[in-house]
């Protein structure tokens, strides 16, 4: 948590730090950054990357997973920015978050921003348990939100679906599953298979693209600070109208002294 001096605001880092060695989420390339220039050759630093924007903390447009939805520059700048909750929803391997857990966290409100806080952040790294172990939305969990009217929903996982019902996991349209191993962990560890098990495919990211409301995932960095409370948060993406998703700076707000309109975190 970083005080500004001037106001008193508190500023609270929900991001994971994106570079080189950002894990890369299975399926899709590593990270490429290039340096074109240097200080000592050319007197100035220039970097060339290539990316796909769905490594590291990263919003998700409706487009993504719904069919003529929102591209990240044409959702409106206050989806962005605004009042909401971090829900203190832990859980562990693969486990849902159910409408029962965001009703027990409670304190969420109409047009809120709401971040899911798992605990699983925790376990960010290069490995097969982060991706492919950790916890998700329900179905029902994404209607709960979505009958609420919130304006965007944020999970500390990789995939605000369980990922047993991604293409990590599952074959999708002739992709995947990414992850090869984790269907016989799954079916090792537990006797079932994914296919029968998850039927449906990232249910609760379609119904949240289909009513128009926008995902963050791999939320973190210090997300356990602001568990529990309210706050004001800035997530802005590039101006870019097409973009199925976006890598952003995920921020928390607070102002304990009450003077600039935005929750004290109380």
């Amino acid at each position: 948590m970083v005080t500004e001096a001037a106001t008193g605001l508190e500023f609270v880092e929900l991001s994971h730090e994106w570079g080189h060695y950002t894990p890369a989420f299975p399926g899709y390339a590593d990270i490429q950054i290039h340096r074109v220039a240097t200080i000592a050759k050319q007197g100035v630093l220039t970097q060339h990357i290539v990316t796909s924007m769905h490594h590291g903390t990263h919003l998700n447009a409706p487009i993504h997973l719904a069919q003529r939805g929102a591209g990240v520059g044409e959702l409106p700048l206050e989806a962005f920015f605004g009042t909401g909750v971090v829900l203190d929803v832990p859980k562990g391997e693969w486990e849902y978050i159910e409408p029962a857990d965001l009703d027990a966290a409670g304190g969420v409100r109409p047009g809120d921003i709401v971040v899911l806080n798992t605990g699983w952040h925790r376990n960010y790294s290069d490995n097969m348990e982060y991706f492919g172990h950790g916890p998700g939305l329900s179905e029902a969990a994404a209607q709960w939100l979505a009958d609420r009217q919130v304006k965007l929903v944020a999970i500390d996982t990789a995939t605000i679906d369980h990922p047993l019902a991604t293409s990590l996991a599952q074959q999708h349209r002739f992709v995947g599953p990414h992850i090869v191993e984790l269907p016989r962990r799954y079916a090792q560890r537990t006797g079932g298979d994914v296919r029968t098990d998850f039927p449906a495919w990232s249910p609760a990211g379609k119904l949240l693209a289909r009513a128009g409301i926008p995902t963050i995932e791999n939320a973190g960095g210090d997300v356990d600070e602001v568990s529990g409370k309210r706050a004001a948060f800035h997530a802005y993406p590039w101006f870019w109208p097409e973009a199925d998703a976006c890598i952003i700076r995920f921020v928390a707000i607070l102002d304990p002294s009450g003077s600039y309109r935005l929750e004290s975190g109380s």
